[in-house]
């Protein structure tokens, strides 16, 4: 980007820079300046002037002075009938645009005698043709307008007066001349070039110069119309309006390569200072343009058109000539943002420039083409960068599992920054392609979360070899704890910013996350599964009426490694519950289904149903105390006890429908086993009862399943 400034520092509109000397002698006497430009030499006005007045003195060192040229010549050859005296009495030169202009007008008839402005003024009154040293008075006194009238007509008498006057007479008329309008010129266009800076202060200035400009155009149509092949008028048309045009792409121009007076942020780049101060700029200068120069043109000028084109032009020739390099991920961004939202919106829809700038219909800064292969490289460039940083963030997170040091806690709760980078990454990209254009972050939403679904895959398989690996680690479960925390604040942000044409990526995001926590889970409750394993074994080793103290037991050893689980997040501690009593009601069951009671009794069948029920509402209160809101597993073991009880065939068959209808994943083997414990029921009768499964309805909708988990011999 360093080898690129440098061609801020060229001109799209190949015009030389003028000098705004001149300005300064036209303010008040002891008022301040108020132009912010800087001062400047007066090199193109004073060159030009010495190489007028070296063509005069080139002509011989006869007469330099112009004669009335409303009076008839009569002199043939145009030359001062004293010479001698004419030399004597021409003035001492003196250094500089302004004596050389005084050396040669001095020799005009009227020369030796400087008139004031007011006796200009009774001379224009009376009708009587003003000298050129009259004309150079007012330009002294920046009366342009009446200037550039009088000089037009000294021009029209120089070519009406043509009788007696050789080749050389007349070119020297002709370069007094135009030295005159050389000096008007540079005068005229100084204003206009440095208009910004003069029109808030002194705007009757920049009047009298447009007015010069439409007189000078006016007399250009007049010649025109007017012209004839005896008459030759060698510096017509003029063309001030192209003069006046360039001036204003000159001095924009040189007002947008001048950054030296923007105040910019620390380690801003060279690329953003430049776009800054371009933007800065034109918004500032159309400001002034809008409230105190339009005033001052006339309609055709279309002034406030002509200056936004420029700045525009200039604006977008600059990104053009940026957005050909090989950009980097910032300067593309920087490009794309000014280019889609600062420009169009900070400065063309500012409430004073709107009307303005829509009028001028100026278009994007880039063309679409280029807009859309920036955009292109831009998302490509943002999914890379936000990839590269989850990875990093997963392994500071990973380095950070192998410390033996407890995680921090949050509230309470085991935490972990990995969710949090992860998430402030994927929103840093989101936001700032929103600071581009809601499309571009609607197209980036899509991409990053693509991104986040291949992050989580990679997390869960990392966290995976930790946990085989990593058992004996002096923090084990509470890391576990964390990084299942971490999964509540990646669900909530896929939850938020996904929207239904997300749905297939979203359902990828859940189910990684779903899988996340769940293998986390069995984890976690290895330990209680297995000191619960040979306490459940009791139910069945000894009379099932006397396993009061083993259910008392259970739940003391269930609740210790409970209590253990407080630091997880609300959701996931519920759900760990959840799963507790799940497993606590399952493996209940399956010492029932293990075929070791046979009842042959009605009366020994009820005291087992008794003891179930009793053991049931043991487990619901616990769990429920313990935060379970699994209320669908409550009737699982009085259903199965209603059917230990029951004797009347019709009767269970009743409430095995009603058991299969809440609990459709149990099974014939499921049943049998149930049955087995009833010894007093013929064959016959339980292979009726098993055959009302058969014609249970099926569910339609996904259920939590029960019965599927516990094996039957």
């Amino acid at each position: 980007m360093i080898k690129m400034m440098s061609l801020f520092n060229s001109s799209p509109f190949g015009m030389d820079k003028t000098s705004n000397h001149c300005i300064t002698r036209v303010e008040p006497p002891g008022e301040p300046s108020t132009s912010s430009e800087p001062a400047t030499d007066f090199v193109f006005i004073e060159s030009t002037t010495e190489k007028t007045q070296m063509k005069i003195e080139s002509q011989g060192g006869q007469d330099s002075g112009l004669r009335d040229l409303h009076a008839p010549s009569t002199e043939t050859n145009g030359s001062c009938p004293h010479p001698s005296e004419c030399r004597e009495n021409l003035p001492k030169k003196k250094k500089g645009i302004k004596g050389k202009l005084i050396d040669v007008f001095s020799n005009f008839p009227g020369g030796k005698k400087k008139l004031s402005l007011a006796e200009n003024d009774r001379a224009e009154t009376n009708n009587k043709p003003l000298t050129v040293e009259q004309i150079r008075e007012h330009l002294d006194g920046d009366k342009f307008f009446q200037a550039t009238r009088h000089l037009i007509a000294l021009e029209r008498a120089l070519y009406s007066n043509l009788d007696g006057k050789n080749d050389e007479e007349l070119s020297r008329d002709q370069s007094k001349v135009e030295l005159l309008y050389e000096f008007l010129k540079n005068k005229v266009f100084n204003i206009i070039k440095n208009s910004i800076g003069l029109a808030p202060a002194n705007p009757s200035l920049l009047v009298h110069a447009v007015d010069t400009i439409v007189e000078q155009e006016e007399e250009d149509e007049k010649y025109k119309s007017e012209k004839s092949p005896d008459k030759i008028v060698t510096h017509r048309p003029r063309k001030w309006r192209e003069i006046w045009l360039d001036t204003v792409k000159q001095s924009i121009t040189d007002r947008m390569k001048d950054t030296q007076h923007t105040s910019c942020a620390e380690n801003l780049s060279a690329t953003a200072l430049c776009f800054l101060h371009m933007g800065k700029t034109m918004k500032e200068d159309m400001i002034i343009v809008v409230r105190h120069i339009k005033q001052c043109y006339p309609p055709q000028f279309h002034v406030c058109r002509t200056y936004a084109e420029c700045y525009h032009n200039y604006f977008s020739s600059q990104l053009q000539l940026i957005a050909d390099f090989e950009l980097g991920d910032k300067d593309t961004y920087l490009l794309l943002t000014w280019v889609q939202n600062i420009y169009p919106n900070d400065i063309r829809k500012n409430s004073i420039l709107v009307k303005e700038l829509d009028d001028a219909k100026l278009g994007s800064l880039l063309p679409p083409k280029t807009i859309k292969q920036l955009e292109t490289k831009y998302l490509c460039n943002e999914a890379a960068s936000v990839r590269n940083w989850l990875a990093k963030s997963l392994e500071v997170e990973v380095k950070r599992w192998s410390e033996e040091r407890e995680p921090e806690k949050l509230d309470g709760h085991f935490h972990s920054e990995l969710a949090i980078d992860v998430i402030q990454t994927i929103h840093g990209g989101q936001k700032r392609a929103a600071e581009i254009t809601p499309e571009l972050a609607g197209q980036l939403s899509v991409i990053l979360l693509m991104e986040l679904s291949a992050f989580l895959k990679s997390y869960k398989k990392v966290l995976e070899e930790f946990k085989e690996k990593n058992k004996q680690h002096s923090y084990f479960k509470a890391m576990i704890i964390a990084n299942i925390n971490n999964c509540m604040s990646f669900r909530d942000h896929t939850e938020k910013t996904t929207t239904s044409a997300q749905d297939n990526e979203k359902v990828k995001i859940l189910t990684t996350l779903s899988e996340i926590e769940s293998s986390s889970y069995d984890v976690l409750l290895q330990d209680l599964i297995a000191e619960l394993k040979p306490v459940f074994r009791k139910l069945t080793q000894s009379k099932w009426l006397s396993c009061s103290e083993t259910m008392t037991e259970i739940l003391q050893a269930t609740s210790s490694h409970i209590s253990e689980f407080e630091t997880l997040r609300d959701p996931f501690y519920q759900a760990i519950v959840e799963k507790t009593h799940g497993h606590l009601v399952r493996e209940y069951i399956v010492r029932l289904m293990k075929k070791k009671v046979s009842l042959k009794t009605p009366e020994l069948q009820q005291n087992l149903s008794k003891l179930i029920v009793a053991h049931a509402s043991l487990l619901q209160s616990f769990c429920k105390e313990k935060g379970s809101k699994a209320t669908w597993l409550d009737s699982a073991l009085p259903k199965l006890a209603e059917i230990i009880r029951l004797q009347d065939s019709s009767a269970i068959k009743i409430e095995v429908a009603t058991l299969a209808n809440a609990y459709p994943d149990i099974s014939k083997k499921h049943l049998a086993a149930i049955l087995y414990i009833k010894g007093n029921l013929p064959n016959n009768e339980a292979k009726s009862i098993l055959s009302i499964l058969d014609v249970s309805p099926k569910p339609t909708t996904s259920f939590e399943t029960l019965f599927s988990a516990v094996r039957v011999s």
